[in-house]
């Protein structure tokens, strides 16, 4: 057999030993792979592609280095979902590099890390000043993740006592002016919802690039042609001031009636359809 061929076979068959192996080792984000786990992937690669290349006179070698470097991790981490020392050993521990908003300098020095460098990696967190964080930690990893101050931490619907209706992530319902069934039937709507829908905004299925529709129902399209002025969905908007409507008539009849009986009705409905409006503001308005 020519060398040529015999470097093709075992290349593709090494690349789908590898494809295998690196699915057994679990899915990583190479940004946040710990050091160690990093070197074994590098390893194993390197191994492989040694072999690939026939650089291994004794293939039997190559299978029991490149299983050391594959199985031995895999093992690390099952012992490491069982044991915090092992885990603490192998991946290491988060190091702390502010508290109470005062630097830690033998901490930052056991990481190995300037005062430059840790400005740095703040703003990628947008802590462009030292003084408005309260706690930095260096994970495992090496990720540096920031906690500011409470004072100058963005104010939250939860701070102002708001209710906010639950949000589920949108689905893509037009692709290149395609109509997606699968996403549309998820949602609980059909093909003829989407066609009044693109109707009553004047908008042909073709010239939409993008459809997608929120959990509160609402349709967002991005089409080919962006001259075309596209209406915004007002519809609960206009829902929640029909309500405002009918509850200011009911207190304008409650105080301009003299029958007793008309005013204590036109007051106990304006207060319930009050009460309906507190409930159903955080899903017609956001």
């Amino acid at each position: 057999m020519q060398a040529w061929i015999q470097i093709l076979l075992s290349s593709v068959s090494l690349f789908f030993l590898m494809f295998i192996l690196i699915r057994l080792m679990g899915k990583r984000n190479i940004v946040r792979m710990t050091p160690f786990r990093f070197v074994s992937y590098i390893v194993a690669a390197v191994i492989a592609a040694v072999m690939s290349l026939n650089l291994i006179e004794n293939l039997t070698f190559g299978f029991i280095a490149l299983s050391v470097w594959v199985l031995f991790p895999i093992a690390l981490d099952y012992l490491s979902l069982k044991s915090k020392w092992i885990h603490g050993m192998v991946n290491g521990k988060e190091t702390v590099l502010i508290k109470h908003g005062k630097i830690m300098e033998e901490n930052l020095l056991q990481t190995r890390l300037t005062a430059e460098e840790l400005l740095r990696e703040l703003r990628s967190k947008n802590a462009f000043n030292l003084a408005d964080v309260e706690f930095a930690v260096m994970e495992d990893t090496g990720d540096i993740n920031a906690f500011m101050k409470s004072h100058k931490k963005p104010v939250s619907s939860y701070d102002l006592g708001i209710k906010l209706a639950p949000l589920t992530e949108p689905q893509t319902v037009i692709l290149d002016g395609n109509m997606l069934n699968e996403s549309l039937s998820s949602l609980g709507f059909n093909r003829e919802w989407l066609e009044i829908q693109l109707e009553a905004i004047g908008v042909s299925i073709d010239n939409v690039f993008i459809g997608q529709v929120d959990s509160s129902g609402d349709l967002y399209l991005d089409l080919f042609d962006d001259s075309i002025q596209k209406p915004q969905p007002k519809v609960k908007e206009m829902l929640y001031a029909n309500f405002e409507k009918s509850q200011a008539d009911l207190m304008t009849f409650a105080l301009e009636t003299k029958n007793e009986v008309a005013r204590k009705m036109y007051s106990e409905h304006a207060k319930k359809l009050e009460q309906l409006m507190k409930k159903l503001k955080p899903y017609l308005l956001r």
